[in-house]
């Protein structure tokens, strides 16, 4: 798999659309991400990885590694989570504007990994 347009054009239209959604709002709140396949799915990078996402026969999953799990701990809940990943499931609302908040938080962790340190 080579590119993300590939990635997503091999599940069917109503998973088509909710990677192409969530791709969209990525590209939104983090514009000058770059996209990249890493571990064979959908990644933008920005720093190092922002955030991977992918699709799988009854669920969702992002990545926004560790740190935007536990800031969003209470709101995930209602989701299968583990150290870096959460489940969206296909049977449920997908809930986009949670997407988006947990992006945006990456996108402000991982630029200011890019400061320069003060000199001690």
């Amino acid at each position: 798999m080579d590119s993300i347009d590939k990635y997503v054009a091999q599940f069917s239209s109503d998973v088509q659309a909710i990677l192409g959604r969530i791709r969209q709002l990525i590209a939104k709140a983090a514009p000058e991400a770059q996209e990249a396949m890493k571990y064979q799915i959908p990644t933008f990078v920005l720093n190092g990885n922002l955030v991977h996402f992918a699709a799988f026969e009854n669920h969702i999953g992002l990545y926004p590694t560790p740190s935007g799990i536990v800031r969003f701990q209470s709101e995930l809940k209602p989701y299968k989570t583990a150290k870096g990943s959460i489940q969206f499931p296909l049977d449920k609302e997908i809930p986009f504007g949670l997407i988006q908040r947990i992006v945006e938080f990456r996108v402000e962790e991982n630029r200011s990994k890019s400061k320069p340190k003060s000199r001690a």
